[in-house]
C-alpha cells in the first residue's frame, strides 16, 4: 500500500522522478501486449462473475463526491460568515475539509478529462472495427475517450483523499479504489492501460492538492522530518460532543 505520510507516492522525490516516469512508461509499454486480450477476456466472464463488477462500476462516479462536497462547501462558507461566535471556527473547519475533498476528487478527475479528450483513444467496444490503437484527437465524443480512465482516476483519488484523514482504513478505500477500476475493464469501458493510467493520474493529483493544504496547514502539516500528518478536527469534534 501507498506510504500517506510521505510527501508523494512511489516512492517520488526531486531526484527519482524521472526514473519513476520512465518505470511508468515502461509498465504502460509492456501491457499495450495485453492490453486487447485481457479485456476481451475479462469481457466474457460468465455473469455470474460480471454483475457483481457492473454494480461496483458506478463508485466510480465523481458526482458521488463531488456534489455533496460542494453543497457543504458552500454551506460551510456562508456559515463562516454569519456572527456564529465560537462556532464559526469549526464552520472554517467544515469549509476547509469540503474543500479538500473537492478539490482533492475534482482536481484529478478534470486533468483526466482534458488528457482524454486530447488523446482520443477509441473505447474497446471498437475493438472489432478499429483494434486497440486508434485514436481521435481533440475532436471526438465519449466513445473515443478512453485514456486515461476517468473512474478509476475518482477511485483512486478519492481513496486516497480520505485515507489521509482516516488513515486505519486505508486498505478498505484502497481496495474499493482498485476494485473500481478493474471494473471498467471487466464492463468493457476501458483497457487495462487506461486503468492503470487513471491510478497514477489519481493518486499523483491527491497528494499534490494535499500537499498544497499541507504547505498552508490547511487541514495538514509538514513535520520537520518532510512527512505530512493530518492535523485532526479539533473543533468540529468539539461541536459535535456539545450537541451529544
Amino acid at each position: 500500500m501507498l506510504n500517506l505520510v510521505r510527501r508523494w507516492p512511489f516512492g517520488l522525490t526531486r531526484k527519482s522522478w524521472p526514473d519513476a516516469a520512465a518505470a511508468v512508461i515502461l509498465v504502460l509499454f509492456v501491457l499495450i501486449f495485453f492490453d486487447a486480450w485481457i479485456s476481451q477476456t475479462l469481457q466474457v466472464w460468465p455473469e455470474m462473475w460480471h454483475a457483481p463488477f457492473a454494480f461496483i462500476t458506478d463508485i466510480g462516479l465523481s458526482d458521488w463526491v463531488l456534489i455533496p462536497s460542494f453543497l457543504v462547501l458552500v454551506l460551510a462558507f456562508v456559515a463562516v460568515r454569519l456572527p456564529l461566535g465560537r462556532y464559526r471556527r469549526a464552520a472554517h473547519e467544515l469549509a476547509l475539509l469540503a474543500s479538500f475533498i473537492f478539490v482533492g476528487v475534482g482536481l484529478p478527475g478534470l486533468v483526466s478529462n482534458l488528457i482524454k479528450r486530447l488523446i482520443g483513444r477509441a473505447r474497446p467496444e471498437f475493438f472489432q472495427d478499429l483494434g486497440s490503437f486508434y485514436f481521435q484527437p481533440l475532436l471526438n465524443d465519449s466513445t473515443f475517450q478512453s485514456f486515461p480512465s476517468g473512474h478509476s482516476t475518482t477511485a483512486i483519488g478519492s481513496a486516497l483523499v480520505f485515507s489521509f484523514m482516516l488513515p486505519r482504513y486505508h486498505g478498505l478505500f484502497l481496495l474499493i479504489g482498485v476494485m473500481t477500476g478493474l471494473s471498467r475493464i471487466v464492463i468493457g469501458m476501458h483497457y487495462p492501460t487506461d486503468v492503470v493510467a487513471g491510478f497514477v493520474l489519481g493518486a499523483l493529483g491527491a497528494y499534490a492538492v494535499r500537499n498544497v493544504f499541507a504547505g498552508r496547514r490547511w487541514l495538514f502539516a509538514v513535520r520537520r522530518d518532510g512527512t505530512v500528518c493530518f492535523r485532526g478536527l479539533p473543533n468540529l469534534r468539539r461541536l459535535f460532543r456539545r450537541c451529544r
